[in-house]
């Protein structure tokens, strides 16, 4: 999809739209009694916003945008188009708009939102149409991050019902369980140079520019993510109760939290029960652990005396093992290595991608059972704060 022509981005864009509509459906279902009210807290969005916000993204960007044509090389800062919801940018224009501030909005119903994502999709696919078949990467830059930012969207509104465990009557069918695998033995990799990061060419998001050779020193990485049986030994040994496994910052999270477990689970010992969307269910040990933070991550790393991958480490084996046994995108996964810009950085246009630089987010790389096929890539970087244990996030590890 990175190298996709005007054709199949059309369809594609529709899926993406219908897999948003499909997700808003199960919203409505479950919470629609209540008004789709939620509580305000920091992991969460109100579905109405969240809906109107994919919309006004892909119409502020591309409808609403002169400079569309210019992709990358477009002036964020240009005038605009106005929308065709009057209102839309003091309330869905996410750097405007604080998250806190998003609950007190007077957002249209469910229906007038429905409408303004179909008219500002209609919008688009017109436009679309309307390039030459040989369009280039430029003309078609936008859309491919529309594309992929709504397909972000679709996973944050997987994640925020978990969060919210939203009755499966609402979800059935939207998301299967993570595989289960028998253990297998990990992967060494000789010395080597490595090319980070992706090279210039189709749709790239811009942090992962520009692409540099990296020394890589030999290193042993696990074929699969850490299992619920491998971590379930961390926690029966104590690791929750013992400070010496745990960063001063996350010691302070798991007091802060009075985290005695992962999030969502209920009983470890006698097998995993935890809650999947509301219902309690037994969790195959086999599966890989998720719903940690990165805290968790690096003190059960800490314990079994080893370490979590730098990305680099992670990119290498993901191309390079793969014919060995290396398997991902069940669980994101979290990596050592803080968010930080590649040698040459220079901004996209739009800058959330890379804008965090130089906080505490740590860099997650592979995919999960809720993320889109089409965006699931070796050189993809994800980010979160390292206390972020909503998503569906697990690890690996690595030989010290």
């Amino acid at each position: 999809m990175r190298r996709a022509g005007k054709d199949l981005l059309s369809l594609a864009l529709m899926d993406a739209r219908n897999h948003t509509l499909r997700w808003f459906g199960a919203y409505e279902q479950a919470l629609g009694a209540r008004g789709f009210t939620v509580p305000l807290l920091p992991e969460l969005n109100p579905p109405l916003w969240e809906l109107g916000h994919v919309g006004w993204f892909q119409e502020w960007w591309i409808a609403r945008n002169l400079q569309r044509a210019q992709g990358r090389h477009a002036d964020p800062r240009a005038a605009r188009l106005a929308s065709i919801e009057p209102q839309a940018d003091a309330w869905y224009d996410s750097g405007n708009v604080p998250h806190d501030t998003r609950w007190r909005l007077p957002l249209p119903e469910a229906e007038s939102t429905r409408r303004y994502l179909v008219d500002t999709l209609e919008a688009t696919l017109e436009l679309l149409d309307a390039l030459p078949d040989d369009a280039g990467d430029d003309a078609l830059y936008f859309y491919r991050l529309a594309l992929f930012h709504e397909d972000m969207h679709g996973e944050a509104f997987a994640y925020m019902a978990q969060t919210l465990e939203l009755e499966p009557a609402a979800l059935r069918g939207t998301l299967r369980a993570p595989a289960a695998h028998a253990a297998r033995p990990a992967l060494w990799f000789a010395p080597t140079r490595w090319t980070l990061g992706s090279p210039d060419e189709g749709f790239t998001f811009d942090n992962e520019r520009d692409a540099h050779e990296v020394a890589v020193p030999e290193f042993e990485i696990d074929a699969l993510p850490v299992s619920w049986s491998q971590f379930v030994e961390f926690v029966e040994d104590g690791g929750y109760d013992e400070p010496r496994w745990w960063t001063p910052d996350g010691w302070a999270w798991v007091q802060a939290n009075s985290r005695r477990c992962p999030r969502h689970v209920e009983q470890l010992r006698g097998g995993v029960l935890a809650r999947r969307n509301g219902v309690l269910a037994r969790v195959p040990l086999g599966q890989p652990v998720m719903h940690v933070s990165w805290f968790e991550a690096e003190a059960w790393c800490r314990w079994a005396g080893r370490r979590l991958p730098t990305e680099v480490e992670w990119e290498l084996a993901a191309h390079l093992g793969a014919a060995r046994g290396f398997r991902w995108g069940d669980v994101w996964e979290w990596t050592a290595t803080s968010f930080q810009p590649y040698p040459g950085f220079t901004p996209d246009p739009y800058r959330d991608y890379s804008a965090p630089w130089f906080g505490t987010r740590k860099v997650l790389r592979g995919g999960s059972i809720a993320t889109r096929r089409r965006m699931k890539h070796p050189k993809y970087r994800n980010f979160f704060e390292p206390g972020r244990d909503d998503v569906f996030v697990g690890f690996r590890s690595c030989a010290v």
